[in-house]
């Protein structure tokens, strides 16, 4: 029996990369999947429908079922026909996967609002649209899975990329919100911030030595090392993990921490102006985040 025999997959941005190799592995372990792609450039322009049909032509012909749908995740009518194909073709839904995604990178004081719309678009408005459309029907059944995909990007921070991570650390609060919200109803959420070679990782300037390595660095990491641990969480042998937020980075998986307290200071009488400049940096500084996104600082590359 395949992992995931019985279940129903709605994988977004599925057409290439990491998407497409969770739909044909989802596919493989014995799910039905609707394979969601516009067709879009990286930047999120135009439509191509034959890019999510050839995804579907691999998956028939290895013997799986697979429909398309061609629904942009950010707008809300269009991730509740995204739902509502896997309804009509499959009868249910059980798990959903967050992952498509554009970049339009610019620096802060240059990004216009039109590319922090897009950006934030696509990856935040339309991991909760697609969330919105699914969790109801998850709820009635009292199972299902959420993989939303993250980014250190978000985590940690990348140069030009306010947009991409914003929106990537807002999928995270959404996730673990999500994984609180759906608990009592046995529906997981977890994220995965992946390290693999992809159009967007594609677009990664290569002006410097530096960068050049870091690109060749990249290009050996695989979408399929990224779809294994998505496809695990989707299954019943993750039905215990659930508002967790992990990185893969070829053979590799890690776990992240989240934000927790690690320094507090108390004044009684509450906290003057002079009173913050004498001991704040005191007893706060030895605890400030670095502002510091190097490999070497944080022991691997945040570019993805």
């Amino acid at each position: 029996m395949a992992y995931l025999d019985g279940k129903v997959a709605i994988v977004t941005g599925a057409g290439r990369g990491i998407g497409r190799e969770i739909a044909l592995m989802m596919a493989k372990e014995g799910a039905k999947v609707v394979v969601n792609d516009l067709g879009a450039s990286d930047r999120g322009d135009g439509e191509d429908t034959s890019v999510a049909a050839g995804v579907i032509e691999e998956i028939r012909a290895a013997g799986g079922e697979a429909v398309s749908n061609p629904d942009s995740v950010a707008s809300w009518d269009g991730a509740h026909r995204i739902v509502q194909t896997a309804l009509d073709n499959f009868g249910k839904i059980d798990i959903v996967v967050n992952n498509a995604g554009i970049a339009r990178d610019r620096m802060v004081f240059k990004m216009s609002e039109e590319e922090w719309d897009a950006v934030v678009g696509v990856h935040l408005k339309g991991a909760f649209n697609c969330i919105r459309a699914a969790a109801p029907h998850m709820k009635e059944q009292k199972s299902g899975r959420f993989v939303n995909f993250a980014s250190t990007s978000g985590l940690i921070g990348n140069i030009g990329q306010a947009n991409y991570g914003a929106a990537k650390l807002g999928v995270v609060a959404l996730s673990k919100i999500t994984a609180l919200d759906m608990k009592r109803y046995n529906v997981t959420s977890n994220c995965i911030a992946p390290f693999a070679w992809t159009r967007l990782t594609a677009t990664i300037p290569t002006e410097t030595e530096a960068q050049k390595k870091r690109v060749e660095k990249l290009k050996k990491m695989r979408p399929a090392d990224v779809a294994s641990l998505a496809v695990f969480l989707a299954g019943e042998a993750a039905a215990g993990i659930t508002g967790q937020v992990f990185g893969v980075r070829g053979k590799e998986i890690y776990l992240f921490s989240q934000p927790r307290i690690v320094r507090s200071i108390h004044k009684s009488d509450g906290w003057g102006i002079e009173d913050l400049s004498e001991l704040l940096e005191e007893t706060m500084k030895s605890h400030f985040a670095p502002l510091d996104t190097s490999p070497e600082y944080i022991g691997w590359d945040p570019l993805v």
